[in-house]
């Protein structure tokens, strides 16, 4: 059975709504360039805040997919 290579990227993705939002945001805009995502962990999670209040959620991903020889 013959092995297989991934790699992993570190992603960011923001959202007004939730950290939820923000990571699904950032995997499904890596989905739309990228092929054959496989994983994704998130590592992070923070948001701004202004004036005392939250303004945006960020969540840091890394994300791996199928590396494969050119």
């Amino acid at each position: 059975m013959a092995g297989s290579t991934y790699k992993i990227i570190e992603l960011v993705g923001t959202s007004d709504k939730s950290w939820e939002d923000a990571a699904k945001l950032a995997v499904e805009t890596a989905g739309e360039s990228l092929k054959d995502l496989r994983v994704a962990e998130i590592t992070k999670l923070d948001m701004t805040i202004e004036d005392g209040k939250v303004t945006s959620y960020r969540a840091r991903v890394n994300v791996s997919f199928k590396y494969i020889k050119s």
